[in-house]
């Protein structure tokens, strides 16, 4: 089955553990490796006040790993857990 990158980024990420909602595909940033082009993951990032005239995002301390990701579906995403940005910086040294 193929997929285009627009219609990944529409899917609602949650966690199967608690059942959180997380926002969408497209309300994250990717990260990956620069050097091999492997996708590490997903930084999570949160929205700053609902009625804003600029719809504002800040990155969080979270991420999601793509070795948590255990289920794409045709309108969610399913993933094991979140890990801190904090991980990711230490893994990298």
């Amino acid at each position: 089955m193929t997929m285009l990158l627009s219609e990944l980024a529409q899917k609602e990420l949650i966690q199967v553990e608690d059942g959180v909602r997380y926002g969408y595909l497209a309300d994250t940033d990717l990260i990956f490796n620069g050097r091999t082009g492997d996708i590490i993951g997903f930084e999570i990032k949160k929205k700053f006040g609902r009625f804003s005239f600029k719809n504002r995002q800040e990155p969080s301390d979270e991420f999601i790993p793509w070795h948590e990701i255990v289920l794409i579906g045709e309108h969610r995403i399913l993933f094991g857990k979140t890990h801190s940005m904090d991980e990711l910086a230490s893994d990298e040294r």
